[in-house]
């Protein structure tokens, strides 16, 4: 199993703004403020001012999950952080917090719950974690 991917994010919680701006530039590869903010306006229906997207440009940096690059005098800002791998680390998060319940019926009364599909993927989980196990005891 792959371990959590580096470089990680210090803050993994998201505002919807923090949310749609990583988007674009996971979208994008890489933008200055003035493509995002011009993207975000591409919907006629929306009001954004530039200084706000330069705010949660700043707030997500200092969040982990961008880094900004000066090229020439133009700031360009890019994910540290792929979508793929922001869904293993939120998963592994909320299953930090599931695993802190520390209560083993209530684990057990969740996974008595599962219907037919959820119950198979978690025999694989459990056939994956098997897996890890020996592998470090051999290790």
């Amino acid at each position: 199993m792959p371990p959590l991917p580096e470089p990680r994010p210090r803050q993994l919680s998201l505002g919807p703004l923090e949310t749609e701006i990583l988007e674009i530039l996971w979208q994008l590869g890489s933008a200055s403020v003035k493509e995002i903010h011009d993207q975000i306006l591409a919907d006629p229906n929306r009001e954004l001012a530039y200084a706000s997207v330069t705010t949660v440009l700043r707030r997500l940096t200092q969040k982990g999950w961008l880094t900004c690059d000066k090229t020439d005098r133009a700031f360009r800002w890019r994910p540290l952080v792929s979508p793929e791998e922001t869904q293993i680390l939120q998963a592994h998060e909320r299953l930090q917090r599931f695993l802190a319940i520390s209560n083993p019926d209530l684990v057990a009364a969740f996974a008595d719950a599962l219907d037919g599909a959820s119950a198979s993927k978690l025999e694989a989980i459990a056939q994956r974690l098997k897996a890890v196990r020996q592998a470090r005891e051999e290790g």
